[in-house]
């Protein structure tokens, strides 16, 4: 099931993320705070055991209204894309 949000919403970005955003499963959190993502969900993003997820937290009026995960390797290449030109002008 694909999302189309049309309106301004938390979890908009600039780029085309609310065209390619899709609910791929719903999971419960037990008494423990824990949670589990489905087996065909892990194996369609290439999640494994001991991989590391970085949590980000989109906010509306004060309010977590979205949480997105990523890879943790992949996290960090994108803070690096980002923030690489604006170091470098900043230096040189």
């Amino acid at each position: 099931m694909r999302l189309a949000v049309k309106s301004k919403a938390c979890c908009d970005t600039p780029s085309e993320a609310a065209s390619c955003c899709r609910v791929e499963s719903l999971v419960t959190v037990d008494e423990r705070g824990q949670m589990v993502l489905p087996k065909e969900l892990r194996e369609k993003a290439r999640i494994g055991p001991g991989d590391k997820l970085v949590v980000v937290s989109f906010e509306l009026d004060g309010e977590i209204c979205c949480l997105s995960l990523i890879k943790a390797d992949q996290f960090s290449g994108m803070v690096r894309d980002m923030l690489g030109p604006v170091m470098k002008e900043a230096l040189w």
